[in-house]
């Protein structure tokens, strides 16, 4: 298949790097550093297994600038812009995905887009409605900074969030997650496929799950602290180690 990736941080390209084991894949970005960097082999950000797939083993991957060539023949195009939230207005900018989708809609229209970055729920039935494209899926990413492409070959489960009634849509999904699985090392993994607006949500609440854990360690840790307790003794037992896991 040919896949193009649109951006290079943790999410794009721990996608390109496993993509590119079994496709050929273009990483996209604006920043010729960057560009330059993974052209060379070496990774732009710290990540010990997508900097030593870069370096050993046999990719096709290349980075570009040009974002048109990248897209107008692609299979699939995965979009992996940053969607900053600000806290104060409750807001997640998302003008750098909405961009990715015009101009692959402009340059290739039958390639199926694949968001991986962070949205809003609701983001993808609205941007399909608002641009009138039937060729957008979500799937949502669990990945930790410096563990990405880790967390890629060994997933917790893969999900895609498609139109249940298309059955276009739902082949392309199930296509996506194949090639995701493909570049695994884990098997068996569990592959779910539901509404975007379903995918969105595991997401979100994924997400929420995950700052509530470290806000209640964080508290013990503090009250431990302030009683003289022993941390490691109180995480290693049998409730709060399963509360952890």
């Amino acid at each position: 298949m040919k896949i193009a990736v649109a951006g290079t941080g943790y999410v794009g390209l721990s996608m390109a790097t496993l993509l590119a084991q079994h496709n050929q894949v273009t990483a996209v970005d604006i920043i010729p550093e960057k560009v330059d960097l993974i052209n060379q082999k070496k990774s732009p950000i710290q990540d010990d297994y997508i900097e030593q797939y870069l370096a050993e083993k046999e990719l096709d991957l290349t980075a570009t600038l040009d974002a048109k060539a990248a897209y107008q023949d692609a299979d699939f195009v995965v979009i992996a812009a940053p969607t900053n939230y600000d806290s104060r207005k409750n807001f997640f900018d998302t003008s750098a995905v909405e961009a990715v989708i015009r101009l692959v809609m402009e340059y290739n229209s039958e390639a199926i887009m694949v968001i991986k970055s962070t949205i809003p729920v609701g983001f993808t039935e609205n941007i399909r409605k608002k641009t009138g494209s039937r060729n957008i899926l979500f799937s949502p990413e669990f990945l930790r900074e410096s563990k990405a492409l880790y967390d890629n070959l060994y997933p917790s489960r893969i999900i895609v969030g498609t139109d249940p009634k298309d059955e276009r849509l739902v082949k392309a999904a199930r296509m996506f997650a194949s090639l995701l699985q493909e570049g695994a090392l884990k098997e068996e993994i569990d592959t779910l496929y539901m509404g975007f607006t379903e995918a969105e949500a595991v997401k979100l609440f994924a997400n929420t799950f995950l700052a509530l854990r470290v806000s209640y360690f964080n508290e013990l840790d503090t009250y431990a602290e302030m009683k003289g307790l022993d941390t490691q003794a109180i995480t290693s037992a049998p409730t709060i180690s399963t509360v952890y896991c």
